[in-house]
């Protein structure tokens, strides 16, 4: 079973034009989430305390997954953007909150992975910053 940690909270750097998602309220080594624009990609660090996962995918890629969520009961299948071993898996639940995880896999012995939900309203404002089209 896997545990989603909730971010509720989104701050935007206007200087660098980055995202900082976090919980409202929490340690300082709670879980946070940064997006960044590096040219056609879309720069990803998720950490957890000392832990980072950073994944570099194309930012049409991360765009069209993102645009073609439809909410869904079940999460047993999610979108995919990345590679066979870098990879962001995007679900979306029906009240609005987007399922983030990020996963490094190793090989066939084992994988690390960062499970993360963001609310309806970070999630809109991570689309809206994306230029996602929102029609949920």
């Amino acid at each position: 079973m896997r545990f989603y940690q909730r971010l509720d909270h989104v701050s935007r750097d206007q200087s660098d034009d980055t995202l900082l998602i976090t919980g409202a309220q929490g340690p300082e080594c709670a879980p946070a989430l940064w997006i960044g624009r590096e040219g056609m990609y879309v720069s990803v660090s998720a950490t957890y305390g000392p832990l980072e996962i950073a994944l570099r995918p194309r930012q049409r890629d991360l765009q069209m997954s993102l645009s073609q969520l439809r909410p869904t009961e079940r999460l047993s299948a999610m979108r995919m953007v990345g590679t066979g071993q870098a990879t962001i898996e995007l679900g979306l639940s029906n009240e609005g909150e987007l399922f983030f995880r990020m996963t490094i896999v190793a090989d066939a012995t084992g994988h690390l992975a960062m499970n993360l939900v963001l609310t309806s309203e970070v999630r809109q404002a991570l689309f809206a910053w994306l230029g996602v089209d929102d029609d949920t």
